[in-house]
């Protein structure tokens, strides 16, 4: 899983990070209520949206403005 985010295209992996972000902050609710049923998919969520936002950061499509 690791490394299926390397094929996918600049709008896949900004909606892929959203949908990821809903589920993390759905997991982080229950996990405060107290009904997790694996509570090491908090940690996976929010490593697969730090991989994606460094997808993002670096993809070719996306352009910084440096010096600014």
């Amino acid at each position: 899983m690791r490394n299926s985010f390397h094929d996918l295209t600049f709008e896949e992996l900004v909606a892929k990070r959203e949908e990821l972000r809903r589920k993390y902050l759905d997991v982080r609710m229950s996990h405060v209520v107290g009904h997790v049923e694996n509570p090491l998919e908090k940690r996976t969520l929010r490593r697969q949206v730090a991989r994606l936002n460094t997808l993002i950061y670096n993809h070719p499509d996306v352009q910084v403005n440096e010096g600014e």
